[in-house]
């Protein structure tokens, strides 16, 4: 009998796949997932964090029962539900902002951004947007349009799209771990061929994701915030990966001392239910109807699996234990690198952890053949994790907020032996046959 993952590969489209290795899963419990053959892996993915109680969480499965023994329709689209109204009215609650705000409902982060990047341009006028090269904003055409990732060269960008460098502290251009050349650059485009007239919106990860887990340098999110305010321009703040609680505070953008305009949500707030989520002013959510709608937005099902994630973030305090456990594993991945020189760069906040794979630490060539391999050679060891990045060298943790001291002293011991065995040749080449990852 063929396996679950050779089904796979003749039942299933290539086009949503992302493979790292042969994982295929029968189950999981808290922090670990169950593969075809049984056995258990502590997985520091989180399913690229949208696991973020962890794996059959028993909040979650009663909210999710109890709301099917009771169907409420299927969406918000032409009646309400009361798990969609009380999910919106909690984020409302949960999230900073000034004025009248008011929150759409869809499917995954993808959408959540599409939606706002068409609103701001069709309720404003203006049709220009302000992104960042490496910004990830998600897999659908109008969230691709917006970004400028590597992986997406496929992706036709929005007409007049505006692509800053996001400054890396750890990969300066000309020197400059500060930002400042990059708002020096915004401030000259808009004395040039970008008028701020012309400018919606900016478009902000406040760790940034897919490019890299690249912590921005302290104070330089708000002061582009603060200068486009000044010229009108809307802040967005896509907190699909890095928001609910994953940095140790409910939204990302709280560590850098600003009030975005908009937040988008999605893969952790469902806890591993499709749902996503965009808070922003009511008059741009407002400004038409039918504008953004799909037949199962406001699902009441996932609208309560929301709801329970936020319910047991507060009752089981994981914005502490996201700090706390963070912290401990950041400072276990620091106390990995003193032994590992193939780590050049460990950094992040709470539960969101990038490990920077370098050649060397002083040409920070990018190791991104070991990258491969350590993910490999970690899942044969029992430990769950992927890459990212522009370069394909960054190992990223995202784990369930829930994540004990235990388990981070368990995922070390495996990636320090995945680590090892990579750089003393035990991991062949044609192991990654196949696996084509970032």
């Amino acid at each position: 009998m063929p396996s679950l993952y050779d089904r796979d590969g003749v039942a299933l489209s290539k086009l949503q796949k992302l493979r790292f290795f042969p994982l295929a899963l029968t189950g999981g419990h808290g922090s670990y997932v169950v593969d075809e053959t049984g056995r258990d892996l502590l997985d520091l993915s989180a399913s690229w964090g949208a696991v973020s109680l962890g794996h059959s969480h028993p909040a979650l499965i009663e909210a999710v029962s109890g709301a099917l023994q009771n169907q409420a329709g299927a969406s918000v689209l032409s009646a309400t539900n009361e798990a969609a109204v009380d999910l919106a009215e909690r984020l409302l609650d949960l999230t900073p902002g000034i004025g009248d705000r008011k929150v759409w409902l869809g499917h995954s982060g993808s959408d959540a951004n599409e939606t706002v990047a068409r609103a701001v341009t069709a309720a404003t006028g203006r049709q220009r947007i302000i992104t960042f090269t490496g910004a990830y904003h998600g897999g659908t055409a109008g969230s691709m349009a917006v970004s400028g990732h590597s992986v997406q060269t496929h992706a036709e960008k929005s007409d007049g799209l505006i692509s800053l460098h996001y400054p890396d502290p750890y990969r300066p251009v000309d020197g400059d771990t500060t930002g400042a050349s990059v708002l020096e650059t915004l401030k000259h485009r808009f004395e040039t061929d970008a008028p701020p007239q012309d400018v919606a919106a900016v478009f902000i990860e406040p760790i940034q994701s897919d490019g890299g887990l690249i912590v921005p340098p302290p104070g330089f999110l708000k002061q582009l915030c603060d200068l486009c305010k000044n010229h009108g321009i809307l802040t967005v703040s896509d907190e699909v990966k890095v928001g609910v609680g994953r940095t140790g505070r409910f939204t990302c953008a709280d560590h850098e001392g600003f009030v975005p305009d908009f937040i988008t949500m999605g893969k952790g707030l469902g806890g591993g239910l499709p749902i996503s989520a965009a808070i922003g002013p009511a008059e741009i959510m407002d400004f038409a109807t039918s504008f953004s709608m799909q037949t199962l937005h406001g699902n009441p099902i996932c609208a309560a699996a929301g709801k329970a994630v936020l319910d047991t973030i507060h009752t089981e305090n994981l914005l502490e234990n996201a700090a706390k456990t963070g912290g401990y594993l950041i400072q276990s991945l620091r106390q990995l690198m003193q032994s590992h020189e193939l780590i050049g760069d460990v950094r992040g906040r709470g539960l969101t952890i990038g490990v920077e794979l370098v050649e060397t630490r002083d040409s920070k060539e990018p190791a991104a053949r070991a990258a491969a391999k350590i993910v490999y050679r970690a899942f044969e060891l029992g430990l769950i994790h992927y890459y990212v990045g522009m370069n394909s060298n960054v190992l990223e943790l995202t784990p369930p907020l829930n994540l004990s001291a235990q388990e981070v002293d368990e995922a070390i011991s495996i990636l320090s032996k995945a680590i090892q065995d990579t750089v003393a040749g035990r991991v062949p080449d044609d192991v990654l046959m196949g696996f084509e990852g970032w």
